[in-house]
C-alpha cells in the first residue's frame, strides 16, 4: 500500500505579518479619503445651502422693500373699494324708513310693530276681544306672528349703531306681550271649543274629536264625554297622531289638547348684541340658537369669539342641542271657573291603591316634513321652573325616518320639543364660492352628512339644492328668495345649521384662526367674487392660526362651473398676501413663493396681478348689496375656522 496523499495543496496561504499590516494601511486610507470626500461633499452642499439660503433672504427682502414702497398705495385703493360696505349698511337704513313710509301710506289696519303706540294699541284691542273661536283665533295669528318676525328681523337686522337700549327693551317686551297673548288666545278658544263638546260628539265613540290646522298651528282636542275604561286608545289618522292613556284619564272629566306649532313661543329670548355689550358671564338655557354675525355687530363678534364662558356646563347644554320641532300637549278640565290645566301625575297619590295608577303616557306624532334630521331626534320636554329644555320624564322613544313617526312615553304633560346636535354639521369638509351671472354667487358646503348649494343674488338668498349622504333631498325652503338673516334663521329652523355661534369652538374640533385676519379675508374675497371662485385647500390646516390659505381662480364662464379651473394657492395673513409655490398635491406645506411673483398688502392686488381686465371691470362695477351679503355670509358659516 503506497504512501498517503498530503494535504498541504488545499491549505489556505497565511498572510505575513507584513501584509496584514499594509492591508489595514490601505484600508485606513481608503477610508480617511472617504471620509474626506464626505467632507468636502458636506461643505460643498452646505454652502450650496446657505448661498440659496442668502439668495432666497436677499430675494424675500427685496419683495418685502418693495411691497412697503407700495403699501400705502394699495391699502387706499382698497379703502376706496371698501366703502360700498357702510354704503350697503346706508341703503339698508333707507329701506327701513322706506318700509315704514309705505306701511304708513297703506293704511291696511295693521300696526308698525317698531312704534310702541301701534303695537300697544294692538295688544289692548285684541284683549278685549272675547269669545273668539278657534278658526278666528288662528287667522289672527298669521297675523300676530308676522309682528313678532318683523320685531325680531329689526332686532337682528339693525346695525347696533342705530339700536338704542330703549328700543331692545320696547322691541322685545312687544314681543314676548304678543307671545303671551296668542297663547292665551289659544286656551280661551280651547274653552269655547269644549263648550260645544256635546253638539260635536263622534256618532261611534260619543266622545268629542276635533283638528284645526293651517301653515303655522296645528290643533288637536279630545274631549272624553263617555268616559269608558275601555276606550284608552286616541288616535288620529288626519294628522298621524296617538296617544294611549292610563284608565284613570280613561274615566275622568278631561279634555287632550295637542297644539303643535311651527314656532317656539317657549324658549326665552337671547340676548341682542350690541355694540359696546359685553359677553355675559352665563349663558341662557335656550337651546334655540339665534343667527349671532348680524350686520354691524363684527366687533362684538371679535371680542366674544375667544373669551371662556364661566359657566361651561350651561354653555353645553344651549349648544349641543337645537329646537327643530315643537307641540304643546296638555290635560285639560272645564269646572265652574272656567278651563283649568289637569297636572298629571297629581301632587297627592296617597288616595290612590296602586302604585302603578300614574303610568307614562304613549305618543306618536309625524314630525314635519320640512325638518331634516341627520341622526334619530332626542325629545325634550319644558322644564317650567328652570326655563329650559329637559330630557328626563321621557322614554320608549323610536322613531321611523321613512314614515316621519315618532313614538314616545311621556311621564306628565307639556311642551315638547325634537333636538338634535346644533354641531352636528361641523366642521366643514370642503367649500367652493364661485361666480354666477348679474351679480349672483353659487356658495357650496360640504359636510359629512349633506352638501348645501346657497345663492346669493344682491341682498337675498335663496336654498339652491341639498343632498342628504350624497342623495338629492327635496326642502321646502329651495328656491325661495330671503333676506340674509330670515335665511339663516329658516336654514337652521330646518335642521340646517352651518352657522357657529359665538361658543361652538369649545364644542367643535376647529382650524382656529385669528379673527382680524379671517374677517379681512372675507371682505376681499366677498370683494372678488364677481369673477374669481375660491376653494378649500388642505394646507388652511398646516399654515397656522396666523395664516389663512385658500384656492383661487378667475372665473367669467359663469352659469357653468369650469371643469378642472386653474387653481392658484394664495396664503394672507392680513398685512400681506402672497402665491405659494406648492400646489394641493405637494408632499409637504412650504410658505415658499412661486417663481416670478410678488408679495401684496391684500388679497385684491395679489389677484390683480394675474387677473384679466374683463374680470377687474366686472368687479369694480358690483353692486355694494351684493358684496355686503356675500361677506356676511361668509363671516355667518366661518369657512376658513371651521374647514
Amino acid at each position: 500500500m503506497g504512501p498517503k496523499a498530503t494535504k498541504s495543496g488545499n491549505k489556505k496561504k497565511k498572510n505575513t505579518k507584513a501584509e496584514n499590516l499594509k492591508l489595514l494601511q490601505e484600508e485606513e486610507e481608503r477610508r480617511q479619503k472617504e471620509e474626506e470626500e464626505a467632507r468636502v461633499k458636506r461643505e460643498k452642499e452646505e454652502m450650496e445651502r446657505l448661498e440659496m439660503e442668502r439668495i432666497e433672504k436677499e430675494k424675500w427682502q427685496q419683495l418685502e422693500v418693495k411691497d412697503l414702497e407700495r403699501k400705502n398705495e394699495e391699502l387706499e385703493e382698497l379703502f376706496l373699494l371698501e366703502r360700498c360696505f357702510p354704503e350697503a349698511e346706508k341703503l339698508k337704513r333707507e329701506d327701513r324708513l322706506l318700509s315704514q313710509w309705505v306701511h304708513y301710506i297703506q293704511c291696511d289696519g295693521s300696526p308698525d310693530p317698531s312704534i310702541a303706540q301701534e303695537i300697544n294699541t294692538f295688544i289692548s284691542l285684541w284683549k278685549e276681544e272675547t269669545n273668539e273661536n278657534f278658526e278666528e283665533v288662528i287667522a289672527k295669528s298669521k297675523l300676530v306672528l308676522h309682528l313678532i318676525n318683523k320685531l325680531k328681523l329689526i332686532l337682528l337686522e339693525t346695525s347696533p349703531y342705530d339700536l338704542q337700549d330703549k328700543n331692545i327693551a320696547q322691541y322685545q317686551g312687544s314681543i314676548l306681550e304678543l307671545q303671551e297673548l296668542l297663547h292665551l288666545k289659544f286656551n280661551i278658544a280651547t274653552e269655547v271649543l269644549l263648550r260645544q263638546a256635546s253638539t260635536l260628539a263622534d256618532l261611534d265613540t260619543g266622545n268629542m274629536e276635533k283638528v284645526i290646522q293651517d301653515e303655522n298651528v296645528t290643533l288637536y282636542v279630545w274631549a272624553n264625554l263617555k268616559k269608558n275604561p275601555r276606550h284608552r286608545n286616541v288616535r288620529c289618522s288626519e294628522i298621524q297622531t296617538a296617544f294611549e292613556i292610563p284608565r284613570i284619564l280613561a274615566t275622568s272629566d278631561i279634555a287632550l289638547r295637542l297644539l303643535h306649532t311651527h314656532y317656539d313661543h317657549v324658549t326665552p329670548l337671547h340676548p341682542v348684541p350690541t355694540l359696546f355689550q359685553l359677553p355675559t358671564s352665563t349663558e341662557s338655557d335656550s337651546v334655540k340658537d339665534k343667527a349671532n354675525d348680524v350686520p354691524g355687530a363684527i366687533s362684538k363678534w371679535f371680542r366674544e369669539e375667544y373669551k371662556q364662558p364661566e359657566s361651561v356646563r350651561n354653555s353645553v347644554q344651549e349648544e349641543e342641542i337645537k329646537v327643530e320641532d315643537q307641540g304643546n300637549t296638555e290635560i285639560r278640565m272645564i269646572l265652574k271657573e272656567g278651563l283649568q290645566k289637569y297636572v298629571y301625575p297629581p301632587a297627592a297619590t296617597e288616595d290612590f291603591e296602586s302604585e302603578n295608577a300614574f303610568p307614562p303616557i304613549d305618543v306618536m306624532l309625524q314630525v314635519q316634513k320640512n325638518v331634516i334630521f341627520f341622526e334619530n331626534p332626542m325629545i325634550a320636554r319644558w322644564d317650567a321652573e328652570g326655563k329650559h329644555w329637559k330630557t328626563d320624564g321621557i322614554s320608549n322613544v323610536s322613531y321611523k325616518s321613512e314614515e316621519g313617526l315618532i313614538t314616545f312615553s311621556l311621564e306628565t304633560f307639556g311642551p315638547i320639543t325634537l333636538i338634535q346636535d346644533t354641531h352636528i354639521n361641523m366642521p366643514y369638509q370642503s367649500w367652493e364660492l364661485r361666480p354666477l351671472d348679474g351679480n349672483q354667487v353659487l356658495l357650496t358646503v360640504t359636510t359629512v352628512f349633506t352638501e348645501i348649494q346657497i345663492r346669493i343674488k344682491g341682498d337675498l338668498c335663496m336654498l339652491a339644492s341639498i343632498k342628504v349622504n350624497e342623495k338629492k333631498h327635496y326642502s321646502t325652503l329651495e328656491g325661495k328668495w330671503m333676506t340674509l338673516i330670515s335665511f339663516i334663521i329658516a336654514l337652521k329652523e330646518a335642521g340646517l345649521n352651518i352657522f357657529p355661534t359665538g361658543h361652538s369652538h369649545f364644542y367643535v374640533v376647529t382650524n382656529c384662526k385669528v379673527p382680524l385676519v379671517e374677517m379681512k379675508a372675507y371682505r376681499q374675497m366677498a370683494l372678488l367674487s364677481p369673477a374669481f371662485a375660491f376653494g378649500w385647500s388642505r394646507w388652511n390646516m398646516q399654515c397656522g392660526s396666523k395664516n389663512v390659505v385658500f384656492k383661487v381662480s378667475e372665473n367669467l364662464t359663469n352659469e357653468e362651473p369650469i371643469q378642472n379651473p386653474n387653481w392658484t394657492l394664495l396664503m394672507f395673513n392680513g398685512d400681506r398676501a402672497q402665491r405659494l409655490k406648492i400646489d394641493e398635491y405637494s408632499e409637504a406645506f412650504s410658505e415658499a413663493v412661486k417663481e416670478e411673483t410678488e408679495f401684496h398688502s391684500t388679497v385684491y392686488h395679489m389677484v390683480k396681478d394675474f387677473a384679466s381686465e374683463g374680470a377687474m371691470e366686472k368687479i369694480r362695477s358690483s353692486d355694494c348689496r351684493f358684496i355686503d351679503s356675500v361677506c356676511h355670509m361668509l363671516l355667518s358659516i366661518r369657512l376658513l375656522s371651521y374647514s
